[in-house]
């Protein structure tokens, strides 16, 4: 196959004969495109065939490198579904397309090689790239068209849309196709590609604001029904107070904190303090009133509004009997006893029904 300059020349004087409207109309970059009759060069600036250029596509058979090529692509399955297999295939449309037409200008062969280039790249997973190549055959038109496209190439939302990956990939191709027609001085074939890549745009719009991620539904905490605090993780030994409270206790109420301040259902909250039945019952009382208080206030410090109802309810309620003669090891068996226990009256009519918040206000006083 030869690709001569008397072609080009003879494509530059034929120029004359095109609309100069539809000519201006493609915003032509290429100045020597813009050239007809025999003022046209026929240069390598004006895109004459290279020896480089030869050695590079001088060799390709067309026909069986875009069936196998094509057969390579299909193979890929799942892995060619994105923008360099999108694109891949374009180029090998766009290829067929000037083939059939019996295109001699080696557009064929550009095209090929380009979906050559993406097809190795996918099967070996290197060497991928969503720039544009330069060929030797296609001139850059409709700049404002170039720019739209990028601007939807480099949307967030474009690698997790696969539709607009498509449209934007072919886009691109069929730009460059539109470029390559342009190059030939066929202008109305040129703007007549042009016209639908510019048609299909929108589109490009529409799939990317269809893979908008709906809005992030944030996750509202669950309140238990009731939350037990063992005393011993929540205060030191003998302690009640907000200086004796242990960093594991400070830690489980300031979570409750934040939850409480995402939930609008939770209309009061009991605390009762218990403790073993080690002791007198004046002291153990007082010593589990302290602490269900210094946490009733803990909540308040830390911006939660819910009526709080708190209470020492001394040895009573126990959780566990124990018999040690050990009184250390009776101390230790104990231990569930030692508690906080939080209950929390819920609004939700769906919720089993629970006390109000203002009869636990009135135990206070009993």
């Amino acid at each position: 196959m030869k690709y001569s300059l008397i072609a080009i020349a003879l494509a530059a004087m034929l120029a004359g004969c095109s609309s100069p409207a539809t000519r201006d109309r493609l915003q032509i970059q290429d100045p020597t495109v813009l050239q007809n009759g025999f003022s046209a060069t026929q240069s390598q600036a004006a895109g004459a065939v290279t020896p480089q250029w030869i050695d590079t596509y001088g060799g390709i058979k067309r026909g069986a490198l875009l069936d196998t090529i094509q057969g390579r692509l299909q193979a890929l399955g799942e892995r060619k579904n994105n923008y360099f297999g999108e694109k891949a295939q374009c180029w090998l449309n766009a290829a067929s397309a000037e083939r059939y037409s019996r295109d001699n200008w080696g557009f064929v062969e550009e095209a090929l090689v380009q979906a050559n280039r993406l097809t190795t790249a996918l099967e070996t997973g290197q060497g991928l790239s969503v720039d544009n190549p330069e060929l030797r055959t296609a001139s850059v038109i409709r700049p404002d068209l170039w720019k739209q496209i990028l601007e939807a190439k480099t949307s967030p939302l474009f690698p997790q849309c696969q539709e607009a990956q498509r449209l934007t990939a072919c886009s691109e191709v069929e730009m460059i196709h539109a470029g390559h027609e342009a190059w030939t001085r066929n202008f109305n074939e040129s703007q007549r590609l042009v016209d639908a890549v510019e048609k299909g745009l929108p589109g490009i719009g529409t799939a990317l604001g269809a893979c908008t991620p709906p809005v992030a539904v944030k996750a509202v905490p669950e309140i238990p029904p009731k939350m037990t605090l063992q005393a011993d993780a929540t205060f030191k030994f003998d302690r009640s107070d907000l200086g004796g409270m242990l960093p594991a206790g400070k830690a489980k109420l300031d979570q409750l904190v934040r939850d409480l301040k995402q939930v609008d259902d939770v209309t009061g909250i009991r605390i009762e303090g218990y403790t073993d039945r080690l002791g007198s019952e004046s002291y153990n009382r007082q010593l589990s009133t302290r602490r269900a208080e210094t946490v009733k206030r803990y909540l308040q410090n830390g911006g939660v509004s819910t009526p709080i109802a708190a209470r020492g309810r001394g040895k009573d309620n126990p959780v566990v009997q124990c018999n040690d003669r050990n009184r250390q090891a009776l101390i230790d068996c104990l231990a569930p006893n030692r508690r906080v226990e939080l209950e929390f009256a819920r609004g939700d009519a769906h919720r089993p029904a629970q006390q109000k918040p203002e009869q636990w206000q009135s135990e206070q006083t009993q």
